[in-house]
């Protein structure tokens, strides 16, 4: 008998493998400033994540300009050199096809912000009894 398996529980293990392999090549990639892009060679590039397809065909990266500026740009420059960026992909890892690459920006730090501005808020903190911050408090 065929083995099923559950499909809609999340990507699989090989898949997040895959991704973090690619996540990491693709960060010293443009760590080293490997790509001659003008847009690029002046903008710190972070890639929090790579979210890989079933079939490990697409490499959605999620990328963050330093800042947050210029985002528009940075992915147009991108998506420019996504050809060269494939290869060196290809050439760092061990896979049998390398994935097609699409860019998009991470969302997950002004999620972050949001809910943080959420907690802090007066009515969240009267309703958890939580003493109010002060202007110098870190946590």
């Amino acid at each position: 008998m065929a083995k099923r398996f559950d499909t809609g529980s999340g990507p699989s293990q090989r898949q997040l493998r895959v991704g973090e392999l690619l996540r990491h090549a693709l960060a010293e990639v443009l760590q080293r400033g490997e790509v001659h892009d003008p847009v690029l060679a002046t903008h710190v590039v972070t890639v929090p994540e790579v979210r890989m397809s079933p079939d490990l065909k697409i490499a959605t990266c999620f990328v963050m300009p330093l800042g947050g500026k210029d985002q528009e740009a940075v992915i147009a420059a991108l998506a420019r050199n996504k050809r060269y960026l494939r290869g060196e992909l290809a050439h760092r890892t061990n896979l049998k096809y390398a994935p097609d690459l699409r860019f998009r920006i991470d969302g997950s730090f002004e999620e972050g912000s949001r809910i943080d501005d959420l907690l802090d808020s007066d009515d969240v903190r009267r309703d958890t009894g939580a003493a109010p911050r002060r202007a110098g408090d870190d946590q």
